[in-house]
């Protein structure tokens, strides 16, 4: 803190006398301690929260590559509905059959709706996983752990059994569906699910399963 020293003359008057001002930056230098230690601390902690996502290969030739094709013994139609709501049904429906489109199945992002769903389609994938991540933890696989991530993620890429998930959104899904279904992907190990635009015969589909559209009807015929 500053200072003002005073001094006392002859015939009893006080004069101050003035000095230079003099600061004790201890408590300072103190604070600035405690302030770098917690800023230490609490970066270490508050990591950084990612999502891990499998992106396709980039293709170096310029030429116009063919679609890949999509089995559909393996294809899982998942569709975000309106109110948390999630619809599914297996195979490929084709454009021209929609006066005789199949029923989708309603689930939800309950541990017994679309999780149990998703492992049972990718039993053989996620038991080799398990299996790998076991013989990891006994000690019978000595990697890093980064090394892990990168062998479960070439389990992943030479799967030829787990299903292939087609996610699509409909009109009145929202935002946080998108972030649980992608939840959902990880946590039930599935390696292949592109993210596609929900075709006009899927809508309807949603809709007479929510019963907001009378089923198709077959034109008549002259």
């Amino acid at each position: 803190m500053a200072e003002i020293i005073q001094e006392e003359k002859a015939g009893g008057k006080k004069k101050a006398k003035k000095h230079a001002p003099h600061i004790d930056m201890t408590p300072m230098v103190d604070l600035m301690c405690l302030l770098i230690t917690f800023f230490m601390l609490t970066t270490a902690f508050a990591k950084a929260k990612v999502m891990e996502i499998n992106l396709p290969e980039k293709i170096k030739d310029d030429k116009p590559q063919e679609a890949p094709r999509i089995q559909a013994s393996r294809t899982l139609n998942i569709i975000l509905g309106p109110n948390d709501k999630i619809y599914w049904y297996p195979g490929v429906v084709k454009p021209e059959e929609y006066n005789n489109l199949p029923p989708v199945q309603e689930v939800d992002f309950s541990v017994t709706g679309i999780r149990q769903l998703l492992l049972e389609r990718n039993r053989s994938l996620a038991k080799k996983i398990d299996d790998f991540k076991q013989q990891v933890l006994e000690g019978k696989i000595k990697i890093s752990q980064d090394s892990v991530v990168k062998a479960i993620a070439q389990l992943k890429k030479i799967d030829d059994t787990g299903p292939i998930v087609l996610i699509k959104a409909y009109k009145k899904a929202n935002y946080g569906n998108f972030v649980d279904i992608l939840d959902e992907m990880n946590i039930c190990g599935i390696a292949r699910y592109p993210f596609v635009p929900i075709a006009w015969y899927e809508e309807k589909m949603v809709e007479i399963a929510t019963g907001t559209s009378p089923a198709a009807v077959v034109p008549a015929k002259n």
